[in-house]
């Protein structure tokens, strides 16, 4: 098993790692701090399409955490950096809020509603019955359906939501196409946060709290992973599981011993 000192570069979950809503996780602003008092390479990841890296970051600021935009990468910008290598034009019509059409402007994107080469649905509160038409006809007239993540609910004012996931089981059930999706779990948006960070796999952590997300995609890249007992995952649920994350910690303040040299 790698040693958590000997890592170069750290990945980490958002929600149920670092924040509970908008109040800290004891051990996250420490993690944090000591990372970048040692210049060490890390990304927040999150499943997050609807808000920009600025959004976010002002969002963890009134958290108590200093993250950088540049420090935070959203399935939004897994999204496009995906479609920025895939073959054909770069046209999409979107389905999602700020953070997915941001990314795919900035991958040089043209949103249209005619032709385009994508449909792409991303997290949103505001979709139309005429919007999901009209994504219906593109898909079945060629567009290639893209989802950023596959959560089908989340949480909202009063309880849960419907999420990302749920709007795509529609849009397939009336075309009978499947979505290619980016988000977690699919090891495709930590590639391309290792990218970002000019990291290795073999020397870079992943720290989640949900196995069939965070950990069994950290470890299908190479990562060595750590499951804090935080959010979604309990220590109970483990045997659940055929496989196992490198190493279980109660929390994020468990993991900063193991990154330094002090007894």
């Amino acid at each position: 098993m790698r040693d958590p000192k000997n890592l170069a570069c750290w990945l980490t979950d958002k929600d149920g790692v670092l924040v509970h809503g908008d109040t800290a996780i004891p051990g996250a602003k420490e993690l944090i701090d000591h990372w970048t008092r040692h210049d060490t390479p890390y990304l927040v990841l999150t499943n997050d399409s609807i808000q920009t890296p600025r959004d976010l970051a002002a969002r963890l600021h009134r958290a108590g955490l200093e993250v950088p935009e540049e420090n935070i990468w959203t399935s939004a910008m897994a999204t496009a950096a995906f479609l920025a290598n895939q073959n054909g034009d770069k046209t999409a019509y979107v389905l999602g809020e700020a953070g997915l059409t941001t990314a795919l402007h900035e991958a040089g994107f043209v949103l249209t509603d005619l032709d385009p080469e994508f449909v792409v649905l991303g997290e949103t509160r505001g979709m139309s019955f005429e919007q999901a038409t009209r994504a219906i006809r593109l898909i079945l007239g060629g567009a290639r359906f893209i989802v950023t993540n596959p959560d089908v609910s989340g949480p909202g004012n009063g309880g849960i939501v419907p999420a990302t996931g749920a709007f795509a089981a529609m849009i397939t059930a009336a075309t009978g196409r499947k979505p290619y999706i980016v988000g977690k779990p699919n090891p495709m948006m930590f590639r391309s946060a290792l990218n970002q960070i000019q990291a290795h796999s073999e020397s870079t952590g992943m720290i989640g709290d949900t196995m069939s997300t965070d950990i069994v995609a950290g470890m299908e890249a190479g990562l060595h992973t750590v499951l804090v007992l935080t959010g979604s995952t309990r220590a109970a649920e483990l045997e659940s599981f055929p496989y196992r994350p490198s190493r279980v910690l109660d929390s994020v303040a468990d993991l900063l011993p193991l990154l330094t040299d002090a007894p």
